[in-house]
């Protein structure tokens, strides 16, 4: 009784906390016989939801358990007996009568607790997810839907790769090719980004995709004053404090209020639009949308696959404001230009994290100017200078964005390759190696014959050992030495010492 009584003395505490959340919070009781059940607290939406009132069911729960379906209940019942018996979570997803009197599906979250009596308390929240069923629903309804599904998924799995492994500096490139893959897919006429000044009075057009034949228009409208366009202030306002999507079905249609805007829009030849809030540390720093310049019908949930690829732009912007931030902290080689082993340790951790999580491969090559000590002997340091910018730049424009370069110390150089199966790393590194060979390194009207060495070690090759970043340098280290041994200008790895 002493429990109960002090659930009824918080229980004013739990309505005004549970509130402010969507779903409903219970606590629910089952006796170690399983023949009664309460719900010693529960929030005050269940009243709104089923009709129901809290203090019904603080002595029996049988109100809020015969609105679920009778196709569900039996289901439901199984799934609470096997969390009490276990005391593992309960989670379960069933349809439940609204007060209205249709079903929809809800799912249940919650912790259990057994009790020195033997019963057992739920501690949890169920909430309605009648719009993840409607999307999986529709998701099915005709094998072109799963095929265009799939194929967001791919997408979106590729961009999410490219923006996480995205290098230093990028970010821009990343970014137009998001716009360009995301405005092809939809096959919509314009893909843009836009941010906000510090008071939301400017739009800039920072990136923009057109499909050919689409005037652009970042060159023309770079920036936007908001001041004469009160409607679109609104939205604005819209996107700030409820991350709200702007959707433009119609801008024929425009409401007399946004008179500006309609004219604005029509003189692009703008049909319709989306727009979608980009948030960066909490804050909406600007919008990212799509246009169509003719009538068409857009996808029911065209909103909700918009507001993923936002989510991707807002990671990538904001790991790229951190980035910039760590630029600060000496995370650079001030003669090349590449990152240094500051910034390189932290993400070999980040990496082997997600090979640990993923199976995500990736593979480390480090890489050696041949006879370097002799080539600043003979040049002079200014001339060993310029030979490293010139190796660090082929080094740079020989691999992706998503690969890691690095200046690791004096003439060695390290390049983590992502995503590659160990053939395409070879191919990869004689590449770079075959690129040097080529390249005319010439300091002081003289010409300077250079030639590079690596050795190269991939995360799959950790089977009966664990990976470590030390580990792994040292095993494409030990692998240099090879390629030194066997006479340099070439590079050695799993498979043996290759020759340029």
């Amino acid at each position: 009784m002493a429990a109960r009584s002090d659930i009824g003395v918080n229980a004013s505490f739990f309505q005004k906390l549970a509130s402010g959340v969507p779903g409903v919070l219970f606590i629910y009781w089952l006796s170690a016989d399983g023949e009664s059940h309460r719900c010693p607290y529960i929030s005050e939406h269940v009243q709104g939801l089923f009709g129901i009132a809290p203090t019904d069911l603080n002595e029996n729960a049988d109100p809020i358990f015969s609105m679920i379906h009778p196709e569900d209940y039996d289901a439901v019942v199984q799934s609470i007996r096997e969390s009490s018996e276990t005391l593992s979570v309960w989670n379960y997803r069933a349809r439940v009568r609204l007060q209205s009197g249709g079903y929809e599906w809800f799912e249940v979250t919650s912790e259990p607790e057994r009790q020195p009596d033997g019963s057992t308390l739920w501690y949890g929240q169920f909430h309605n997810i009648q719009h993840y069923k409607n999307l999986e629903q529709s998701l099915r309804q005709s094998e072109a839907e799963f095929s265009f599904q799939a194929g967001f998924q791919r997408l979106i799995a590729r961009l999410s790769t490219e923006f996480i492994n995205l290098g230093f500096g990028t970010i821009d490139q990343c970014i137009d090719e998001l716009l360009r893959t995301i405005g092809q897919f939809f096959q919509v006429d314009r893909a843009f980004l836009f941010s906000f000044s510090e008071d939301y009075g400017v739009m800039t057009n920072t990136h923009e995709w057109c499909r050919d034949g689409v005037e652009g228009l970042i060159d023309t409208q770079p920036q936007i004053s908001t001041e004469k366009f009160l409607w679109w202030r609104k939205q604005i306002e819209g996107m700030v404090s409820g991350s709200r999507v702007v959707f433009i079905e119609d801008v024929d249609r425009l409401p007399e209020e946004a008179e500006s805007e309609r004219l604005w829009l029509q003189e692009q030849g703008v049909s319709s639009l989306f727009s979608v809030p980009i948030r960066v540390r909490g804050r909406v720093t600007g919008f990212f949308g799509v246009v169509s310049m003719r009538r068409r019908t857009w996808r029911l949930d065209q909103a909700d696959l918009l507001i993923i690829v936002s989510g991707l732009l807002s990671g990538a912007l904001e790991r790229n404001r951190l980035e910039e931030e760590l630029l600060s902290q000496s995370i650079r080689d001030p003669l090349t230009g590449l990152h240094n082993r500051r910034y390189l340790m932290p993400r070999l951790d980040e990496m082997l994290a997600r090979s640990n999580r993923r199976g995500e491969r990736f593979a480390l090559a480090i890489f050696d100017i041949d006879h370097f000590k002799s080539i600043n002997d003979s040049i002079g340091h200014l001339g060993g200078d310029y030979v490293l910018q010139r190796f660090a730049a082929i080094l740079v424009s020989h691999t992706r964005s998503m690969d890691v370069v690095v200046r690791f110390g004096g003439e060695e150089f390290i390049v983590v390759f992502s995503a590659l199966e160990s053939t395409d790393v070879r191919r990869f590194v004689k590449r770079i190696l075959e690129a040097v060979q080529e390249e005319a390194f010439v300091f002081d009207d003289a010409g300077i014959e250079v030639t590079a060495s690596a050795g190269v070690a991939g995360i799959d090759e950790f089977v009966d050992c664990p990976a470590s970043p030390d580990a792994l340098i040292a095993a494409a280290d030990h692998r240099l030495y090879l390629a030194k041994e066997a006479g340099r200008n070439c590079f050695v790895d799993a498979s043996g010492t290759l020759r340029i």
